[in-house]
């Protein structure tokens, strides 16, 4: 958990003002949530390691010392979606599209781009089963990421219950699907021999774990093989790279029925994002897996080069909302971190010049107790004409009125002085090039907005 100074402000503004303004050209409106909810809403929904993450709060009153908790902090933005959902379902309309970004908390350890309390920019659709849900989420959270600067991510796509398929078809019992999907889950992040010694411990047979690792290396080959032959067009390439694996996927799955849905539903969603532009970045991944247990079809997460961990995922939840209202809801919904892709955007140096500019574009000087007055009429005259005006608050000398300004960034500082007041005008000062020229008062606005876009 974090203190942010004013540079870093801007930053986290402007990255969540491109994100909204984003979603909202796909339709998506505004929801917000109380930072806490009761426990009963949040324990069992994000699996076993989920549990572990919540930040619980003790009961009050007499009941402290007891060690109880009757509330939590929020762990995620979807779980509270299908609370209010169900809550509210006859005011919403049949298919809701609500975008939301509040900060969440998990007792995580801290690493690079990983923090206690950190912010998730969220789209949701619900009342649909259509792949085209995936596909406008899809394109929703590209297209974020594209005005943003970003070029080299990686959207990989996955199913649930091509998942399901795969283990059955690897021999895995279906009582330890839970346990090999969070292993598998891991698989980037600790590769292969780390996987295949967690699965082992987690109980699962090491004939079937060598099947499914050996399944995925194969995988590996076969993109490269279809990487090659499909020459060097990026859209056309990862089209080739998808249609082979998901052929290679239905071979693997042989009978299994639920497996072969799951498939077509992928299918479907690849077809549906040519429609986008976002071809060249969405990769069917069979090893995806996403820990979270209330997934239940489509899954997708955003990987960038170099960076450990991901910019974001989501998935279809069909099933959620109806822990809460006692009726299914077709959910689906996709989380961009924001801290996340701060970090990636600072290390790059990602951010347009304006973000990281002075917090004022002049500074009005004071040259005396007697002409207070005038430089705080100057300040608000400035304003008034949408300039971003700092006053020095005290009667100091000139230099150190400069050196102030030029400390805080500030390019250009309006001096008014006996002799300025006497003759109606006042003094701009350039704190870039050093010039210094006299105006007339009524022109000072113009003078500064014209030296601004030099």
């Amino acid at each position: 958990m974090r203190d942010f100074l004013p540079a870093d402000v801007r930053r986290r503004e402007y990255v969540i003002r491109v994100i909204k303004q984003v979603y909202e050209r796909y339709g998506f409106e505004p929801l917000e949530t109380p930072a806490v909810e009761n426990i009963e809403t949040l324990l069992g929904k994000y699996g076993e390691e989920g549990n572990q993450l919540i930040f619980k709060i003790l009961k009050r009153g007499i009941h402290e010392t007891s060690g109880e908790a009757d509330l939590a902090l929020r762990y995620d933005l979807t779980v509270p979606l299908a609370r209010v959902v169900a809550e509210y379902r006859d005011q919403l309309p049949k298919f809701f599209k609500r975008y939301q970004i509040q900060p969440v908390w998990r007792a995580d350890r801290p690493g690079r781009g990983r923090f206690r309390e950190f912010y998730q920019c969220d789209v949701d659709i619900l009342g649909s089963r259509s792949m085209v849900v995936e596909a406008e989420l899809i394109a929703a959270a590209s297209e974020a990421l594209v005005e943003l600067g970003f070029s080299d991510f990686t959207i990989r796509l996955n199913h649930r219950q091509a998942l399901t398929g795969m283990l059955l078809a690897a021999g895995v019992p279906l009582e330890k699907h839970d346990a090999t999907l969070v292993a598998l889950d891991k698989l980037d992040k600790i590769g292969r021999q780390g996987v295949a010694k967690e699965l082992t411990e987690r109980g699962v047979s090491d004939e079937s774990g060598e099947r499914l690792l050996q399944f995925f290396v194969e995988l590996q080959s076969l993109e490269h093989a279809a990487d090659i032959a499909s020459g060097e067009d990026a859209k056309i390439k990862q089209k080739a790279i998808n249609a082979a694996v998901l052929g290679r996927l239905i071979e693997f799955l042989g009978a299994n029925e639920l497996g072969a849905r799951g498939v077509e539903e992928l299918r479907s969603v690849v077809e549906f994002c040519g429609s986008f532009d976002v071809g060249q970045h969405l990769k069917i991944d069979p090893s995806l897996a996403r820990g979270l247990s209330y997934y239940t079809a489509a899954i997708m997460e955003i990987a960038v080069k170099d960076l450990a961990g991901s910019l974001g995922g989501g998935g279809r939840y069909d099933n959620l909302v109806g822990m809460f209202l006692g009726q299914d809801v077709p959910a689906c919904g996709f989380s961009l971190g924001l801290e996340r892709i701060i970090v990636v955007m600072g290390e790059r140096e990602m951010f347009p010049p304006e973000v990281i500019a002075a917090p004022a574009d002049v500074m009005v000087t004071i040259s005396s107790e007697d002409l207070i007055g005038t430089s705080l009429k100057l300040a608000h005259d400035l304003r008034s004409a949408g300039l971003r005006v700092d006053l020095y608050p005290e009667n100091d000398k000139l230099g150190k009125q400069l050196k102030y300004a030029a400390a805080k960034s500030i390019p250009l500082v309006v001096i008014v002085g006996e002799d300025e007041m006497k003759r109606g005008e006042v003094s701009i000062k350039d704190l870039r090039s050093g010039e210094q020229r006299s105006v007339q008062r009524g022109s000072a606005a113009d003078a500064l907005l014209m030296a601004l876009t030099q």
